[in-house]
């Protein structure tokens, strides 16, 4: 079973507000989902952020794939460097 970080849309109609989930990538892009280890709004600017890094981590550590866009929001909030920091270190 393959695992994915990616986004699940939520929010009314054009207003449209993201959770960051641990998804089985099998799972429609909405559906079923493992665990949030975050939230994105896009409506407001600038873009709110969340994540909540042990979970990130420690679902990155296990072998979750995050997928391009929860990517670079990591990479920003700069969980893609620690992640890095932390193999290294090992």
């Amino acid at each position: 079973m393959a695992v994915k970080i990616r986004l699940k849309r939520m929010g009314a109609k054009k207003s449209p507000f993201y959770r960051i989930v641990v998804a089985d990538e099998r799972a429609p892009r909405d559906g079923r989902f493992i665990e949030t280890v975050g939230t994105y709004d896009s409506t407001v600017d600038p873009a709110v952020v969340t994540i909540d890094e042990e979970k990130a981590l420690s679902w990155m550590k296990k072998g979750a794939q995050p997928t391009d866009t929860v990517r670079s929001m990591f990479s920003k909030q700069g969980l893609m460097a620690k992640l890095a920091g932390e193999k290294a270190a090992k």
